[in-house]
């Protein structure tokens, strides 16, 4: 008798087997649409965020294509493109809960800067601030958001906490992952507009803990984590 191996498996790594087995099947043909993540939501019986992450992990290795204001196409699969995107998804953390974990953990670390950073660290939040304002459009995407992950690591190093920094820096070192850089860019960073909003959300950041307001530099941060939830849930541009 022939056992198979069981792994565990990622909800969203279950919704792109399902789309890929439907593309395999002929159902969506290179170049058509695939239905639209509400509809596939509701097809498969999961949340909106768990079929963009699925649909993050397809467009990263090229199988789907995001369309803005229209939609995902289907671009021409090949057995190579889809392991490495099966792979993708379910080798790398879920971009769920990294925005759970640090929705949690992030704002309570802001506070504790703006009680114990340095002059030294304050101006070094700032001039990644800077950095950030000025790189905030897609085309500079990915300098953008290797100063988005400094400045999260220099308010790790404000908050003075050994422990803290110990327990967090894997967390935020996440950034480097392709499937969690793939779905910011897609649902969080995905405009000028976006990605200037979210500069000002870190500048409001920096600025508190600066004057030394802890829960100000808390709800800053706070707010902008509940803005990424808002917009990874929400139904703009009707995809």
């Amino acid at each position: 008798m022939e056992f198979h191996k069981v792994r565990p498996t990622k909800a969203s790594t279950e919704v792109a087997e399902q789309i890929l087995e439907a593309i395999r099947r002929g159902s969506f043909p290179p170049e058509t649409k695939l239905p639209s993540e509400a509809e596939l939501a509701q097809m498969m019986g999961v949340s909106r965020p768990t079929v963009r992450e699925a649909l993050s992990g397809l467009a990263a290795v090229g199988l789907i294509e995001a369309r803005v204001g229209i939609g995902n196409f289907v671009r021409q699969p090949t057995e190579a493109l889809v392991h490495q995107a099966l792979v993708l998804l379910e080798s790398e953390t879920s971009c769920l809960e990294i925005m759970e974990a640090r929705a949690i953990l992030e704002p309570p670390v802001a506070e504790l800067a703006a009680r114990k950073r340095t002059d030294e660290q304050a101006q070094r939040l700032e001039a990644l601030c800077v950095e950030l304002r000025s790189l905030a459009r897609p085309e500079t995407f990915d300098a953008y958001f290797s100063a988005d992950k400094q400045f999260h690591l220099a308010l790790l190093d404000a908050a003075g906490n050994g422990l803290l920094r110990i327990a967090l820096v894997p967390l935020i070192n996440t950034m480097d992952e392709r499937l969690y850089r793939e779905f910011t860019r897609e649902y969080y960073l995905k405009d000028a507009g976006s990605i200037g909003e979210v500069a000002d959300l870190h500048g409001e950041v920096a600025a508190a803990v600066r004057a030394r307001r802890p829960a100000r530099a808390r709800a800053a941060m706070r707010a902008h984590w509940q803005r990424m939830w808002r917009l990874v849930q929400g139904d703009e541009a009707g995809n």
